[in-house]
Protein backbone atom coordinates (compact mmCIF):
# COMPACT_ATOMS: atom_id res chain seq x y z
CA UNK A 1 0.00 0.00 0.00
CA UNK A 2 1.22 3.50 -0.86
CA UNK A 3 2.27 5.49 2.17
CA UNK A 4 0.50 8.80 2.61
CA UNK A 5 2.34 12.07 3.14
CA UNK A 6 1.64 14.51 5.96
CA UNK A 7 0.60 17.95 4.75
CA UNK A 8 2.65 20.58 6.57
CA UNK A 9 1.72 20.96 10.24
CA UNK A 10 -1.85 19.77 9.60
CA UNK A 11 -3.44 16.44 10.49
CA UNK A 12 -4.13 15.78 6.80
CA UNK A 13 -2.42 12.76 5.25
CA UNK A 14 -2.47 12.70 1.49
CA UNK A 15 -1.70 10.38 -1.42
CA UNK A 16 1.52 11.42 -3.23
CA UNK A 17 -0.44 12.44 -6.34
CA UNK A 18 -3.13 15.11 -6.00
CA UNK A 19 -5.83 14.71 -8.65
CA UNK A 20 -6.50 18.01 -10.44
CA UNK A 21 -10.19 18.79 -10.90
CA UNK A 22 -9.79 21.59 -13.45
CA UNK A 23 -10.84 19.27 -16.31
CA UNK A 24 -14.14 18.24 -14.68
CA UNK A 25 -16.93 20.05 -16.51
CA UNK A 26 -14.45 21.29 -19.13
CA UNK A 27 -12.66 18.61 -21.17
CA UNK A 28 -14.19 15.78 -19.11
CA UNK A 29 -17.99 15.51 -18.89
CA UNK A 30 -19.74 14.27 -15.76
CA UNK A 31 -19.66 10.54 -16.62
CA UNK A 32 -15.97 10.65 -17.58
CA UNK A 33 -15.16 12.69 -14.47
CA UNK A 34 -16.88 10.07 -12.29
CA UNK A 35 -14.88 7.30 -14.02
CA UNK A 36 -11.58 9.17 -13.44
CA UNK A 37 -12.46 9.85 -9.79
CA UNK A 38 -13.45 6.19 -9.27
CA UNK A 39 -10.18 4.93 -10.79
CA UNK A 40 -8.12 7.37 -8.72
CA UNK A 41 -9.87 6.33 -5.49
CA UNK A 42 -9.55 2.63 -6.37
CA UNK A 43 -5.77 3.13 -6.64
CA UNK A 44 -5.67 4.55 -3.11
CA UNK A 45 -5.90 8.22 -4.11
CA UNK A 46 -7.51 10.52 -1.54
CA UNK A 47 -6.47 14.10 -2.46
CA UNK A 48 -8.61 16.10 -4.92
CA UNK A 49 -7.88 19.69 -5.94
CA UNK A 50 -10.40 22.09 -7.44
CA UNK A 51 -11.37 25.78 -7.31
CA UNK A 52 -14.63 27.70 -7.25
CA UNK A 53 -13.77 29.27 -10.62
CA UNK A 54 -13.31 25.97 -12.54
CA UNK A 55 -14.35 26.23 -15.32
CA UNK A 56 -15.74 29.74 -15.78
CA UNK A 57 -13.50 30.27 -18.85
CA UNK A 58 -15.58 27.83 -20.91
CA UNK A 59 -18.38 29.35 -22.97
CA UNK A 60 -21.70 28.61 -21.30
CA UNK A 61 -20.13 27.85 -17.91
CA UNK A 62 -20.61 30.07 -14.86
CA UNK A 63 -17.84 28.70 -12.61
CA UNK A 64 -18.29 26.00 -10.00
CA UNK A 65 -18.82 23.19 -12.52
CA UNK A 66 -15.90 21.17 -11.17
CA UNK A 67 -17.00 21.50 -7.54
CA UNK A 68 -20.53 20.48 -8.52
CA UNK A 69 -19.33 17.30 -10.26
CA UNK A 70 -17.07 16.39 -7.33
CA UNK A 71 -19.98 17.02 -4.94
CA UNK A 72 -22.26 14.70 -6.93
CA UNK A 73 -19.56 12.04 -6.98
CA UNK A 74 -19.03 12.26 -3.20
CA UNK A 75 -22.79 11.94 -2.66
CA UNK A 76 -23.10 9.01 -5.06
CA UNK A 77 -20.18 7.11 -3.52
CA UNK A 78 -20.80 8.06 0.13
CA UNK A 79 -17.05 8.47 0.67
CA UNK A 80 -16.73 12.04 1.93
CA UNK A 81 -14.71 11.06 5.01
CA UNK A 82 -12.16 9.13 2.91
CA UNK A 83 -11.24 12.09 0.70
CA UNK A 84 -9.26 15.29 1.28
CA UNK A 85 -10.99 18.03 -0.72
CA UNK A 86 -9.05 21.19 -1.56
CA UNK A 87 -10.70 24.18 -3.21
CA UNK A 88 -9.86 27.85 -3.71
CA UNK A 89 -11.26 31.39 -3.46
CA UNK A 90 -10.72 34.70 -5.32
CA UNK A 91 -11.42 33.99 -9.01
CA UNK A 92 -15.09 32.99 -9.28
CA UNK A 93 -16.94 35.56 -11.44
CA UNK A 94 -19.42 36.20 -8.60
CA UNK A 95 -16.78 36.18 -5.84
CA UNK A 96 -13.79 38.12 -7.12
CA UNK A 97 -11.03 39.05 -4.71
CA UNK A 98 -10.19 38.33 -1.08
CA UNK A 99 -12.20 40.77 1.01
CA UNK A 100 -13.51 39.18 4.22
CA UNK A 101 -17.10 39.27 2.91
CA UNK A 102 -16.09 37.66 -0.40
CA UNK A 103 -14.11 34.87 1.27
CA UNK A 104 -17.00 33.95 3.55
CA UNK A 105 -19.68 34.09 0.84
CA UNK A 106 -17.51 32.13 -1.61
CA UNK A 107 -16.83 29.42 0.98
CA UNK A 108 -20.55 28.97 1.59
CA UNK A 109 -21.15 28.68 -2.16
CA UNK A 110 -18.35 26.10 -2.48
CA UNK A 111 -19.78 24.08 0.41
CA UNK A 112 -23.19 24.01 -1.30
CA UNK A 113 -21.74 22.86 -4.62
CA UNK A 114 -19.57 20.21 -2.95
CA UNK A 115 -22.53 19.05 -0.88
CA UNK A 116 -20.45 18.95 2.30
CA UNK A 117 -20.28 20.78 5.62
CA UNK A 118 -16.51 21.29 5.52
CA UNK A 119 -13.61 21.95 3.13
CA UNK A 120 -10.42 20.13 4.15
CA UNK A 121 -7.98 22.59 2.57
CA UNK A 122 -9.02 26.09 1.50
CA UNK A 123 -6.61 28.10 -0.65
CA UNK A 124 -6.47 31.76 -1.52
CA UNK A 125 -6.22 31.18 -5.28
CA UNK A 126 -4.45 34.39 -6.30
CA UNK A 127 -3.22 36.76 -3.65
CA UNK A 128 -4.68 40.28 -3.77
CA UNK A 129 -1.96 42.64 -2.44
CA UNK A 130 -4.49 45.48 -2.07
CA UNK A 131 -6.22 43.49 0.73
CA UNK A 132 -4.32 43.51 4.05
CA UNK A 133 -3.16 40.04 5.16
CA UNK A 134 -4.90 40.77 8.48
CA UNK A 135 -8.29 40.87 6.71
CA UNK A 136 -7.63 37.70 4.70
CA UNK A 137 -6.32 35.64 7.62
CA UNK A 138 -9.06 36.99 9.89
CA UNK A 139 -11.78 35.80 7.52
CA UNK A 140 -10.13 32.41 6.98
CA UNK A 141 -9.75 31.96 10.72
CA UNK A 142 -13.49 32.60 11.20
CA UNK A 143 -14.22 29.81 8.69
CA UNK A 144 -11.94 27.45 10.60
CA UNK A 145 -13.54 28.36 13.94
CA UNK A 146 -17.00 27.82 12.42
CA UNK A 147 -15.94 24.31 11.33
CA UNK A 148 -16.46 25.12 7.65
CA UNK A 149 -12.75 24.79 6.81
CA UNK A 150 -10.23 22.42 8.42
CA UNK A 151 -6.98 23.97 7.17
CA UNK A 152 -5.94 26.97 5.09
CA UNK A 153 -3.37 27.39 2.35
CA UNK A 154 -2.14 29.91 -0.23
CA UNK A 155 -1.36 29.92 -3.94
CA UNK A 156 0.22 32.46 -6.30
CA UNK A 157 1.66 34.61 -3.51
CA UNK A 158 5.00 36.38 -3.02
CA UNK A 159 7.45 35.32 -0.28
CA UNK A 160 6.89 38.70 1.40
CA UNK A 161 3.11 38.35 1.59
CA UNK A 162 3.34 34.70 2.66
CA UNK A 163 5.78 35.62 5.45
CA UNK A 164 3.55 38.51 6.58
CA UNK A 165 0.52 36.17 6.67
CA UNK A 166 2.35 33.56 8.75
CA UNK A 167 3.70 36.21 11.12
CA UNK A 168 0.21 37.65 11.66
CA UNK A 169 -1.27 34.18 12.33
CA UNK A 170 1.48 33.43 14.85
CA UNK A 171 1.20 36.81 16.57
CA UNK A 172 -2.59 36.67 16.94
CA UNK A 173 -2.96 32.91 17.46
CA UNK A 174 -5.11 32.54 14.32
CA UNK A 175 -5.37 29.79 11.70
CA UNK A 176 -2.07 29.43 9.85
CA UNK A 177 -1.32 28.39 6.29
CA UNK A 178 -0.19 24.75 6.18
CA UNK A 179 0.51 24.50 2.45
CA UNK A 180 1.44 26.46 -0.65
CA UNK A 181 0.37 25.71 -4.20
CA UNK A 182 3.09 27.08 -6.49
CA UNK A 183 3.60 26.89 -10.26
CA UNK A 184 6.48 24.40 -10.40
CA UNK A 185 7.74 21.72 -12.77
CA UNK A 186 10.88 20.60 -14.63
CA UNK A 187 10.68 23.43 -17.17
CA UNK A 188 9.35 26.13 -14.81
CA UNK A 189 11.53 26.21 -11.73
CA UNK A 190 12.18 29.91 -11.27
CA UNK A 191 8.97 30.99 -9.54
CA UNK A 192 9.29 28.48 -6.70
CA UNK A 193 12.96 27.67 -6.17
CA UNK A 194 14.72 30.31 -4.07
CA UNK A 195 13.08 32.56 -1.45
CA UNK A 196 9.61 30.95 -1.68
CA UNK A 197 10.86 27.37 -1.32
CA UNK A 198 13.22 28.45 1.49
CA UNK A 199 10.33 30.08 3.36
CA UNK A 200 8.08 27.02 2.93
CA UNK A 201 10.86 24.79 4.31
CA UNK A 202 11.69 27.11 7.19
CA UNK A 203 8.04 27.53 8.26
CA UNK A 204 7.15 23.83 8.01
CA UNK A 205 4.64 24.12 5.17
CA UNK A 206 4.18 21.61 2.35
CA UNK A 207 4.09 22.49 -1.34
CA UNK A 208 1.48 21.04 -3.71
CA UNK A 209 2.64 22.23 -7.16
CA UNK A 210 0.28 22.94 -10.06
CA UNK A 211 1.13 22.65 -13.78
CA UNK A 212 3.27 19.70 -12.66
CA UNK A 213 3.38 18.43 -16.24
CA UNK A 214 3.69 21.89 -17.86
CA UNK A 215 0.22 21.75 -19.48
CA UNK A 216 1.01 18.26 -20.80
CA UNK A 217 4.45 19.00 -22.25
CA UNK A 218 6.13 16.72 -19.71
CA UNK A 219 4.02 13.74 -20.80
CA UNK A 220 6.30 13.54 -23.83
CA UNK A 221 3.51 13.73 -26.39
CA UNK A 222 4.43 17.26 -27.49
CA UNK A 223 7.49 17.08 -29.75
CA UNK A 224 8.89 19.69 -32.12
CA UNK A 225 6.70 19.59 -35.23
CA UNK A 226 4.07 17.27 -33.68
CA UNK A 227 0.44 18.37 -33.55
CA UNK A 228 -1.68 17.22 -30.60
CA UNK A 229 -5.44 17.61 -30.27
CA UNK A 230 -5.73 19.15 -26.81
CA UNK A 231 -7.19 22.27 -25.22
CA UNK A 232 -3.70 22.98 -23.85
CA UNK A 233 -1.65 22.31 -26.96
CA UNK A 234 -0.62 25.97 -27.27
CA UNK A 235 0.98 26.27 -23.84
CA UNK A 236 2.68 22.89 -24.12
CA UNK A 237 4.05 23.51 -27.62
CA UNK A 238 6.07 26.56 -26.55
CA UNK A 239 8.24 24.32 -24.33
CA UNK A 240 8.86 21.89 -27.21
CA UNK A 241 10.55 24.67 -29.19
CA UNK A 242 12.85 25.84 -26.37
CA UNK A 243 16.41 24.51 -25.85
CA UNK A 244 15.59 23.78 -22.19
CA UNK A 245 12.48 21.86 -23.19
CA UNK A 246 14.40 19.72 -25.67
CA UNK A 247 17.15 18.94 -23.14
CA UNK A 248 14.59 17.97 -20.52
CA UNK A 249 12.73 15.69 -22.95
CA UNK A 250 15.96 13.93 -23.95
CA UNK A 251 16.81 13.25 -20.29
CA UNK A 252 13.23 12.13 -19.53
CA UNK A 253 13.21 9.75 -22.51
CA UNK A 254 16.43 8.10 -21.38
CA UNK A 255 15.44 7.73 -17.72
CA UNK A 256 11.91 6.56 -18.61
CA UNK A 257 13.38 3.86 -20.87
CA UNK A 258 15.77 2.72 -18.11
CA UNK A 259 12.88 2.37 -15.62
CA UNK A 260 10.33 1.06 -18.13
CA UNK A 261 8.08 3.91 -17.03
CA UNK A 262 6.08 6.57 -18.89
CA UNK A 263 7.75 9.96 -19.38
CA UNK A 264 5.02 11.67 -17.31
CA UNK A 265 5.73 9.36 -14.35
CA UNK A 266 9.42 10.31 -14.39
CA UNK A 267 8.64 14.05 -14.57
CA UNK A 268 6.27 13.73 -11.60
CA UNK A 269 8.76 11.56 -9.66
CA UNK A 270 11.42 14.27 -10.03
CA UNK A 271 8.96 16.82 -8.66
CA UNK A 272 7.83 14.58 -5.79
CA UNK A 273 11.47 14.09 -4.76
CA UNK A 274 12.18 17.82 -4.41
CA UNK A 275 12.41 19.35 -0.91
CA UNK A 276 9.07 20.50 0.62
CA UNK A 277 6.88 18.77 -2.00
CA UNK A 278 4.00 16.72 -0.56
CA UNK A 279 2.15 15.84 -3.76
CA UNK A 280 2.25 17.19 -7.31
CA UNK A 281 -1.13 18.00 -8.86
CA UNK A 282 -1.95 16.42 -12.23
CA UNK A 283 -5.26 16.01 -14.01
CA UNK A 284 -6.58 13.26 -16.27
CA UNK A 285 -9.39 13.91 -18.72
CA UNK A 286 -9.72 10.16 -19.41
CA UNK A 287 -9.19 7.04 -17.31
CA UNK A 288 -6.46 5.98 -19.78
CA UNK A 289 -4.32 8.97 -18.75
CA UNK A 290 -4.43 8.06 -15.06
CA UNK A 291 -1.97 5.11 -14.72
CA UNK A 292 1.04 7.21 -15.81
CA UNK A 293 0.15 9.77 -13.12
CA UNK A 294 -0.47 7.20 -10.37
CA UNK A 295 2.92 5.63 -11.07
CA UNK A 296 4.54 8.51 -9.15
CA UNK A 297 3.41 6.79 -5.93
CA UNK A 298 5.65 3.81 -6.75
CA UNK A 299 8.49 5.07 -8.95
CA UNK A 300 11.77 5.87 -7.18
CA UNK A 301 14.43 7.66 -9.21
CA UNK A 302 18.10 7.23 -8.35
CA UNK A 303 20.23 10.16 -7.17
CA UNK A 304 21.87 10.01 -10.58
CA UNK A 305 18.48 10.23 -12.35
CA UNK A 306 17.42 13.20 -10.22
CA UNK A 307 20.75 14.98 -10.80
CA UNK A 308 20.53 14.41 -14.55
CA UNK A 309 17.04 15.95 -14.71
CA UNK A 310 17.97 18.86 -12.45
CA UNK A 311 20.94 19.62 -14.67
CA UNK A 312 18.98 19.28 -17.93
CA UNK A 313 16.33 21.66 -16.64
CA UNK A 314 18.70 24.27 -15.20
Amino acid sequence: MTSLRKLGSSDLEVFPLCLGGNVFGWTADEDTSFAVLDAYAAAGGNFIDTADSYSAWVEGNAGGESETIIGKWLAARGNRDDVVIATKVSQHPDFQGLSAATIKAAADASLRRLGTDHIDLYYTHFDKPEVPVEEIIGALDELVRAGKVRHIAASNITPERLAASLDFSDREGLARYVALQPHYNLVSRDTYEGPLQDLVAREGLSAVPYFSLASGFLTGKYRPGASVDSARAGSAAQHAESPRGRKVLAALDEIAAAHGAPVASVALAWLAAQPTIAAPIASARTVDQLPALLEVARLRLTEEDLGRLTEASA
